[in-house]
Parts: structure tokens; C-alpha cells; sequence
């Protein structure tokens, strides 16, 4: 049975620099990066060295903790480097792409003909498993667990996010192989949640097997945290799943083609880019030849891999996030205001009436990373509830964390949050505090304590 879920607390953060509804084709990118980071709580131990020669979907490492996870390459090419951090932690392997790619072969096979078991060895072999990610923790879903459901969410209320309903036009044959993957993976729903206000495309709404929910409301309406919390709360013990849309194509194709093939479509957007656009590429790609392509202005400039509130700042020759499919560029905060907050801001914007941004709601402002201030103590009340629509009461649980409180933790809600949960929070704050990190910090506490 379908629900109607209305999100009424958040913040719609409208920005300049959306991305124009074109989609631009570049030549393969020269150098592409798989960096473990991007992977919450995978130790990773390497399966390939310098010189090796690897096909898209050769393994590259596999998780420590649970060796069935691997990782595989997006392309075929040379592995150029392996680029190391404090202590030998790897940070970056790279891969020198062919020109043309070349795939590793995995068996065609229709979902319904395997079992679960077949299904996720299949899955895991092949490297398409760590798509999947679960809740508790934000980490690469535990294959061994069954999941009482699995979430996707078709549609982003992020800042500047791209449109799904664009991307995933005309890609309803690998979208419904996949949701018929994810099906034989758990016993409940798989709910594929669309917006409200608007028609979603038909590879959403003619979607099988599936329960289709409508979200209504600002952002973080489309937060996979924030519909799970409306939907089917997570309690102790329990796991939820949850993959992006254009994940669930790359599932497909390796069932309908035998392929592991990582294209991704992904939007280069923010006030910095002459001309905004989509382009479409493949996971860990270099960005450079994208920015070149979509033009920056001559300034110094924030780039960011993913959302304005949750992404990774990386420098200009720097790689797409694996989960990312937003470039955002936006104006380096570095500089000095006079007078600060004391001078008018007509160009500002604030959830309070400290500037005048509640005069012009629909204006679209051009933000940069100045933070207005330090951190200071922790004291204000009633600010993260303005944007935080979740029966949770965020800043109690923020200070559980601080003080290591499991058990305090665990009563006010850590198992149902990930970090971007608290983004508007943190945009919010006037003691900037930094509440992702924090969020962060509880959830491996927790992780630790129970693995």
C-alpha cells in the first residue's frame, strides 16, 4: 500500500548554478581513482600492485573485516599508483584507462532463476555488492544479514542536486532487472520513494515489485534516513538497506549484459561553473577534463565532490567520490567581511532574520565556505529543530556522543541518523559545531562496541 509522507521541518537551500538539462558526452578521462575512504568502516587489503593490468570488474581490494566485499575496477587499464597516507593507509589506487574499455565477463542470468544465495555471489564476485549500503552505521551492507527492507529514494532535495527523472529517462529495462535483484535480497518491502509535487518519470511510477511512497516537504524530504524514520523505523538489532537509483542500473546491466559497467551521469553545478551542465562518465573518474569542459571562473574556488552540505572537498585534478554523482564548485571563503554580521547582507542568507533572506524566499544566493564566526560553546537551543524532521532530539544526542554515552546514545536515536542527517543542523548552528563529524564519531563508537 503506497503511503503519503509529509515532511514539514527542513530548509530548502536554493543556490545559483543549477545544472541545464543537457547531457554532455566527454571522451574517457585519462586517469580514473578508487579511494577506500569512501568506504565507512572497510580496512582494505590490496588484491593488485603497480604495473598490473586490470579489466572493469577486476577485484582491486577486498574488506579485511568480511573478505567476501571486494571492490572492483571501474575500467580496464594499468594500475599507475597506489598512493599512500600517515601510517601506509591507502588512499587512492589509480588506473591508467584504456581508451576503450574492456570488461571482465560474469554470466547473463534473470533474477527470478536464482536463489538469494546465487543472487548475492553473484553480486559480490563481480564487485557491485558495496553499492549496496545499509542502516545502521552508513557502511556496505552486511551480506550475511537479511534486511527487513530496502529503500531508494528517486529523488535528491540537496542543494543543486541532480534530477533523476532526467538522468534516469529511458532505462527502465536495467532499472526493473535491478529492483528485481534487490528483490530476492530481503523478505519486506522494497520501497521507491518519489516526490510529491511533481509527475515522476515513468521508469518510477510503471516500477514492479516495488512499494511506491510519495514525500512531500523541503529538504532533507529526500534523505534516505528521513524515510526510513517516517516509513519503517530502524530498532536494535535491525538493518535496513538502501542504494541510489542510478546504482540500481548498474545492478541491472550485470544481470542483463554480464557486465560490471559503472557508468554514471553526474551534474557539475555551483555559482563557479560557466555553464552547468550533466555529463555522463564512469565512477572515479578524473575531473579535470569536466571542469575544463563546463569553465571556471578566474577565482580561487571550493571543489566539492557531492553536495554543497555533504560532499568532499578535492583539489582541480582531483576524482569523483564512489556513492557521487554532483560536482559543486562554489567561491572560497577566505576572506574578511568588514563589520561582519553588523552590516546589512542583502545578499545573504539566514534562517534567521539577522538578514533580510526571509523578504525574497524563492531568491537564489551565491554562497561560499566562510564559516561568519568560530566554534563556540554549545548552548543554543531550538535551532537544529527548525530543520531536523525526525522525532529525535538532536542535540541530546549529539552530547551523548561527545561523552561516550551508548546506552544514552541508543535511547535517543543513533541507530536511525547518518551524517548527512545533521547537515542542515550544522548549516544552522550558530556555535558551529561540527555535528556530521560528530554523528560520525557515535556511529563507529557504536560499531565497535557490537562487532
Amino acid at each position: 500500500m503506497s503511503l503519503f509522507i509529509e515532511i514539514k521541518r527542513g530548509l530548502n537551500l536554493k543556490l545559483i548554478g543549477e545544472a541545464e538539462k543537457t547531457i554532455q558526452d566527454l571522451p574517457i578521462a585519462d586517469v580514473f581513482a578508487i579511494k577506500p575512504n569512501d568506504f565507512t568502516g572497510l580496512h582494505p587489503k590490496l588484491l593488485v600492485k603497480v604495473g598490473d593490468t586490470v579489466l572493469a570488474g577486476t577485484p582491486l581490494f577486498y574488506n579485511k573485516n568480511n573478505e567476501a566485499i571486494i571492490v572492483s575496477s571501474p575500467v580496464s587499464g594499468e594500475v599507475i599508483e597506489i598512493l599512500r597516507g600517515d601510517k601506509r593507509v591507502i588512499l587512492e589506487i589509480k588506473i591508467l584507462a584504456d581508451r576503450e574499455i574492456k570488461y571482465a565477463s560474469f554470466p547473463k542470468s534473470k533474477p527470478n532463476d536464482l536463489n538469494r544465495e546465487e543472487i548475492i555471489e553473484k553480486l559480490l564476485n563481480s564487485g557491485a555488492w558495496p553499492f549496496i549500503r545499509q542502516r545502521p552505521y552508513g557502511c556496505i551492507a552486511n551480506p550475511s544479514e537479511n534486511p527487513k527492507s530496502i529503500f531508494i529514494s528517486a529523488f535528491d532535495s540537496s542543494p543543486l542536486a541532480p534530477d533523476n527523472d532526467f538522468i534516469m529517462s529511458g532505462k527502465e529495462i536495467d532499472f526493473q532487472t535491478g529492483l528485481d535483484v534487490l528483490k530476492k535480497l530481503t523478505d519486506g518491502k522494497i520501497h521507491l520513494n518519489v516526490q510529491h509535487k511533481t509527475t515522476p518519470a515513468s521508469i518510477f511510477s510503471n516500477a514492479k515489485s516495488v512499494q511506491i511512497n510519495k514525500i512531500s516537504g523541503p529538504h532533507p524530504a529526500g534523505n534516505i534516513g528521513v524515510q526510513i524514520h517516517h516509513i519503517d523505523p530502524i530498532n536494535k538489532g535491525e538493518a535496513v538497506w538502501c542504494i541510489n537509483p542510478q546504482d540500481v542500473l548498474i545492478l541491472g546491466k550485470l544481470f542483463n549484459e554480464g557486465l560490471f559497467d559503472a557508468t554514471r551521469t553526474i551534474a557539475l553545478t555551483g555559482s563557479q561553473v560557466n555553464t552547468p551542465k550533466y555529463y555522463k562518465t564512469i565512477v572515479g573518474c578524473s575531473i579535470k577534463n569536466i571542469l575544463a569542459d563546463g569553465g571556471l571562473k578566474k577565482e580561487e574556488n571550493r571543489i566539492i565532490s557531492g553536495t554543497i552540505l555533504t560532499g568532499s572537498k578535492i583539489p582541480e585534478d582531483g576524482f569523483l567520490g564512489f556513492y557521487d554523482s554532483q560536482i559543486t564548485v562554489i567561491p572560497e571563503g577566505n576572506h574578511s567581511e568588514f563589520m561582519g554580521w553588523l552590516t546589512p547582507g542583502l545578499n545573504k542568507f539566514s534562517l534567521s532574520r539577522t538578514f533580510f533572506s526571509w523578504l525574497t524566499p524563492n531568491k537564489k544566493y551565491d554562497m561560499d565556505t566562510n564559516l561568519h564566526g568560530e566554534e563556540r560553546p554549545f548552548v543554543m537551543t531550538g535551532e537544529y529543530e527548525k530543520v531536523f524532521p525526525m522525532d529525535i532530539y538532536p542535540v541530546q544526542l549529539l552530547k551523548s556522543i561527545l561523552i561516550e554515552d551508548i546506552d544514552m546514545m541508543e535511547k535517543l536515536g543513533i541507530y536511525e541518523v547518518v551524517e548527512e542527517d545533521f547537515a542542515l543542523c550544522e548549516l544552522v548552528c550558530t556555535s558551529k559545531i561540527k555535528s556530521q563529524e560528530i554523528i560520525r564519531q557515535g556511529l563507529d563508537i557504536i560499531r565497535k562496541e557490537f562487532s
